[in-house]
């Protein structure tokens, strides 16, 4: 069956991050907001059966997250989706993909290691690395003809230094939206191989990507898996972050083994949420016609926005991107600084976009808009967008 993604869901009032606390990010309330990276879809339908079955139940005792059910839905999708075969001796639990990097960061390397990291870059990997006492080490990627690709001259000048220990790669890649080909994974892989670097693939967008292009699990291309994990989590797609819970695939045992000693001795995280695992799994067992829709549906908000651009702030523009639900607007061509743009769009727009420099200096000039949303939210916000550009025009012509 079609699933429709056209109903509004009210989510004030939930102690939501996104319309709750919009302030917190943008220093004013009542903002229409397309900011933190969740989306305004309700849950698929067997997941929301899933749970209210089990809260019928009525007992939340302490959940394990090591058994075969759990493993299984992970191997099944990863068969289905990716046609990736994963041990199942690689999968654990992690209680968030952040927390997974930062632990697998320390385990790794030493403070004062540099960690390489394509940019702009996902904001939670700068505060990350530079927290844990580690080097950020930016590999800026290419930007020509509106697309962007991989400066290898310079990545392997970054793997090559010799504190660099880890390369942290977002895969797909988090704001621009890229979809890493087989030919460039390998050639990545190959270099990390080279200068003996650790890959660490964050790829938690990757259910979200639009055809032909085609996500390949890290685990599927490299030779040598001793090198390289998946950190990831179903919670983006399928729009659960606040039942909690991700997961690792590791295949070094060696390093997964010491993971699990910090996750449960350590830290004291081994007990997975019970409705996170149950989400979880539903979500990788039933969940694949609901997300053929869901691309379907994202899709189509992407090509409104350019089209809207297109007509009515024809400087600003958007290459509909390979993967992710948000939007990567260029505004450059816009004769308005950036803290300008900000300003008119929270103050007159009365919208909040998050601004490209919350990715590092090299997404200046450059807007995230989540387009995860009903598509008359993004139509209300693209209006708001256009009203600021006619106050900026007015107030600066």
């Amino acid at each position: 069956m079609k699933h429709s993604f056209d109903e509004v869901i009210n989510r004030l009032g939930t102690h939501c991050t996104q319309w709750d606390y919009i302030e917190d990010r943008f220093g004013e309330k009542d903002l229409l907001p397309f900011s933190i990276s969740d989306t305004d879809f309700l849950c698929p339908p067997e997941i929301l059966e899933a749970l209210r079955k089990r809260i019928e139940h009525g007992i939340f005792g302490y959940t394990r997250w090591n058994h075969q059910e759990f493993k299984d839905a992970i191997q099944q999708w990863y068969q289905k989706r990716f046609s990736t075969l994963v041990n199942e001796d690689w999968i654990l639990y992690s209680p968030t993909v952040i927390y997974t990097i930062s632990k697998l960061i320390e385990h790794i390397t030493e403070e004062g290691d540099h960690v390489v990291v394509q940019t702009p870059a996902y904001d939670a990997f700068f505060k990350l690395v530079e927290d844990n006492k580690r080097v950020f080490s930016g590999n800026k990627l290419l930007y020509e003809n509106n697309t962007y690709s991989i400066d290898f001259q310079d990545l392997e000048k970054k793997l090559a230094h010799p504190h660099a220990k880890v390369f942290l790669l977002c895969s797909p890649h988090n704001p621009t939206g890229r979809v890493w080909t087989k030919k460039e994974l390998k050639k990545m892989i190959a270099l990390c191989k080279k200068h003996q670097v650790y890959v660490i693939s964050d790829e938690i967008h990757m259910d979200i990507v639009r055809k032909p292009n085609v996500h390949i699990p890290i685990v599927e291309v490299a030779e040598d898996l001793d090198h390289v994990c998946i950190c990831t989590s179903a919670s983006k797609t399928f729009n659960t972050p606040g039942l909690g819970g991700s997961y690792a695939i590791i295949p070094n045992q060696e390093l997964k083994e010491s993971f699990l000693v910090t996750l449960k001795n350590k830290d004291g995280l081994s007990s997975t949420s019970t409705l996170g695992a149950i989400g979880l799994m539903t979500a990788y067992l039933k969940g694949g016609q609901w997300v053929d829709d869901l691309n379907v549906y994202i899709e189509n908000n992407m090509e409104l926005v350019k089209g809207f651009l297109n007509k009515h702030i024809p400087s600003a523009h958007l290459e509909i991107p390979e993967s992710t639900y948000l939007a990567w607007i260029d505004v450059s061509n816009l004769p308005y600084t950036d803290e300008q743009l900000q300003n008119a769009l929270i103050h007159h727009g009365k919208v909040a976009i998050m601004p490209g420099e919350m990715y590092g200096k090299d997404g200046k000039g450059f807007l995230r808009m989540n387009v995860g949303c009903p598509s008359s939210k993004i139509i209300d916000g693209l209006q708001r967008f256009k009203s600021a550009i006619d106050y900026l025009e007015n107030k600066y012509k």
